[in-house]
């Protein structure tokens, strides 16, 4: 008997106009940034987002670097965020000299603790960064009066989040500056791929400078200055022309994407609402006040020892269904790095039980499979 055929946990989607765009693209001979293709990426992003300036970088990890520089990160400034995040939310921070200081997550939604946030404050506290996890927006209402009442700014790591809305309110809206990936593991795609989104008006004209190398080229071709220069801090933090048109096509199709990918959380929260009825797992939460866009599909096993026998008991079925970060915390950068003011309990827990399903737009009838074998290893 062969082996089972096998279940990816992720592959990008594909919506028809991509090759149309990079052979347009190719024809039009503009290969380097801020082409035709770059110009409609901001021209979408804005107007879907209800922003005032959207940027194209080549990697979320890049619009947090430049978030950093933009809000003025320096030696001996603290920043707050989630220990129960990936890497380039830390090293942004790390790369201006300022200290990370992890904070713990709800047991709920796995965002950052809102309470633990006001805990954290110092007078060294420069911002916090939120991390809208799995998709669904972190709990801004209290985060805004907490950065309002200590002066601080908020940045969004909006990674996952592109279509995800708080109270009707787009992410990558509800901070100063909002960061996207477009990494082939997201919802919508570009291989790699990031933007950074600009709420602050006080900071686009100076994000455009940044954007471009600490240059004065946009004030230049707008005829604003007769001489082109560099001005400003800053790095080629833009994609090329062939990555844009790529991302385009997908934008335009960002919706359907969404849809298809909610079938499919949908599919598995229906699906196991009675195992968590029975405490076999606990199914993600999402609030009221939260739409999400279908991002990930966790469980909550009890235990780290009964995720680990349902994971290898997945594979062996030939579906992947990985477990998600290692807390920052706990890591050598983040301990020579970071700072830590108080015990990280729910972090720790929740990252030794979680397993992550199988979820993209053309998953199909793998779908039922996914929940066949999960129920099959869980006895139900």
């Amino acid at each position: 008997m062969g082996a089972p055929e096998r279940v990816p946990f992720n592959r990008p989607p594909l919506v028809g106009r991509e090759a149309e765009y990079i052979s347009d693209a190719l024809g039009r001979r503009e290969l380097s940034g801020d082409g035709h293709y770059t110009r409609a990426c901001h021209a979408w992003l804005a107007r879907r987002l209800r922003v005032p300036e959207a940027l194209l970088t080549h990697s979320c990890t890049a619009a947090l670097e430049m978030a950093a520089l933009l809000v003025n990160f320096a030696p001996g400034d603290e920043v707050i965020l989630p220990s129960f995040t990936f890497v380039s939310t830390a090293n942004a921070v790390v790369l201006r000299g300022a200290v990370p200081v992890f904070v713990d997550v709800s047991p709920e939604t796995l965002n950052i603790d809102a309470a633990a946030i006001e805990a954290a404050i110092t007078p060294r506290t420069r911002a916090i960064i939120v991390v809208h996890y799995a998709g669904v927006c972190a709990d801004m209402d209290a985060i805004d009066v907490i950065a309002a009442r200590h002066g601080l700014r908020v940045i969004e790591d909006a990674a996952q989040a592109l279509l995800s809305t708080y109270r009707g309110r787009p992410a990558g809206a509800l901070g100063a500056l909002g960061c996207f990936s477009f990494h082939a593991t997201k919802n919508v795609v570009s291989g790699e791929g990031g933007a950074l989104t600009i709420t602050d008006p006080a900071l686009a004209e100076r994000a455009h400078i940044v954007w471009e190398k600490g240059t004065n080229r946009r004030q230049f071709l707008a005829g604003m200055v007769d001489k082109y220069t560099w001005v400003d801090i800053g790095s080629s933090f833009l994609p090329g022309e062939l990555m844009a048109a790529f991302l385009l096509a997908q934008l335009e199709g960002a919706e359907g994407i969404v849809a298809e990918r909610l079938k499919t959380w949908n599919a598995y929260h229906a699906a196991f609402q009675a195992l968590e009825r029975e405490g076999r797992l606990r199914r993600p939460v999402v609030p009221p006040e939260c739409g999400h866009n279908g991002h990930l599909y966790y469980l909550l096993l009890p235990t780290a020892a009964e995720r680990d026998r349902l994971m290898a008991a997945l594979r062996a079925d030939g579906i992947q269904a990985p477990f998600h970060y290692i807390p920052l915390h706990s890591a050598p950068a983040g301990m020579k790095y970071g700072r830590t003011p108080a015990p990280l309990a729910v972090t720790d827990d929740v990252s030794a039980r979680l397993l992550r399903l199988p979820l993209f737009a053309d998953i199909g009838r793998d779908v039922d499979r996914v929940i066949e074998r999960v129920r099959a290893h869980l006895g139900h």
